[in-house]
């Protein structure tokens, strides 16, 4: 197999926390010798290949000095092409977040050149992407998830304020605002630049937590230990990026300090949920827990367990996947690639590893079977 190619960038609100990731994928694969063809996605929708040794602050004004101008063809044999001539990208690392890279158009392109890539095809990245659909699947699949309706100036939602005001696209918390009446979140709805595909509604839960876990499927089924994320509201973008260093050292607590009997479920969620979300390779799993009965906090954490969303590899699952802070060591990228499309393999099953940090997808044996 010809060396893999990492991607990242793209017109998307989420371009340079994409580059980071990118960039941090692309470090690892280069020193493991795999040499990989680095190409970046502008802001303005031109692809480049770019140095893997660059540097974030090499794109602050747009493609690093040297970069060489590559176009797309999305033809069996093409692909990413310079003058005319493919790279002959076999394999591609997928590190957008947001946008095209991620809601199923960069996906549906490399389907029709032939290239393998990571996450999920192109339909499961459109719906992954899409809050609404994805909610109304979960609901449909009879698992936990809060309601959510879209934003429309003459239906209040059927539930009380306070409210919590989502993009109907995107990710990283951008553009999510808590409303106390269905009036603001309308007006918020058409104001905001990141609502203008369209807008949902929550319930909004002061005493929510959020609780993340990662997935991975090749070659069988893991879930990583549930993280906690330390948030004062909810869990923002600034939060995620920006604090303590980026979202590699933003506070949080991993393993959650959370009963058993919650746990168990969230696994058997998460498992679920993965399934029928079609995830591949690697995946957080967003859960949000209630706070306990009437939404109050409790010290014992005994909320209602709430599915929320799925994000793909890019975006950087809880501990890298596996063990982090607990000495077992993480998923490295190159299990990522394993994953990706159209590799043979052998079907999906529960593998039981604690020692490294992953556990099976449910504390009930027969999760696997309702499915």
């Amino acid at each position: 197999m010809t060396p893999p190619a990492v991607v990242f960038g793209g017109p998307s609100p989420e371009h340079d926390i994409s580059v980071l990731t990118g960039l941090q994928a692309a470090r690892l694969l280069w020193d493991a010798g795999r040499n990989p063809t680095v190409v970046y996605w502008s802001k303005t929708g031109t692809w480049y290949q770019v140095d893997p040794a660059s540097e974030a602050a090499d794109f602050g004004a747009g493609p690093p000095p040297k970069s060489r101008e590559l176009r797309f063809v999305a033809e069996p044999g093409a692909g990413w092409t310079a003058k005319r001539r493919s790279l002959g990208v076999e394999t591609a690392l997928l590190c957008c977040h947001g946008g095209p890279g991620e809601d199923g158009t960069l996906q549906a392109a490399l389907d029709l050149a032939g290239i393998r890539y990571s996450g999920p095809g192109a339909a499961a990245s459109a719906l992954a992407m899409d809050k609404l659909a994805f909610g109304a699947l979960i609901a449909a699949a009879g698992l936990p998830s809060l309601p959510r309706c879209a934003v429309a100036e003459d239906a209040p939602p059927p539930f009380p304020p306070p409210y919590i005001v989502k993009p109907r696209f995107g990710g990283s918390s951008i553009g999510i605002e808590v409303v106390e009446d269905h009036d603001t979140a309308v007006a918020l709805a058409y104001s905001s630049p990141h609502m203008y595909r369209g807008a949902l509604v929550e319930p909004y839960l002061p005493a929510g937590r959020d609780l993340n876990v990662a997935a991975r499927t090749y070659p069988y089924l893991q879930l990583s230990a549930i993280e906690a994320p330390v948030s004062d509201a909810f869990y923002s973008y600034r939060e995620k990026y920006l604090s303590g260093g980026g979202i590699e050292g933003s506070e949080r607590q991993l393993p959650a300090d959370i009963p058993e009997q919650l746990e168990s479920r969230i696994r058997d969620m998460a498992s679920r949920a993965a399934r029928i979300a079609g995830v591949r390779s690697m995946a957080r799993l967003d859960f949000l827990e209630s706070g306990g009965a009437l939404g109050q906090r409790d010290q014992h954490h005994t909320g209602e367990p709430f599915a929320v969303s799925v994000g793909r590899s890019a975006r950087q699952p809880p501990a890298a996947g596996a063990g982090h802070g607990g000495g077992a060591g993480g998923i490295q990228c190159e299990g990522v690639l394993h994953g990706g499309r159209r590799r043979e393999g052998p079907p999906e099953r529960l593998l039981y590893r604690r020692q490294a940090g992953l556990t099976p997808g449910g504390g009930d044996p027969a999760a696997e079977g309702r499915l």
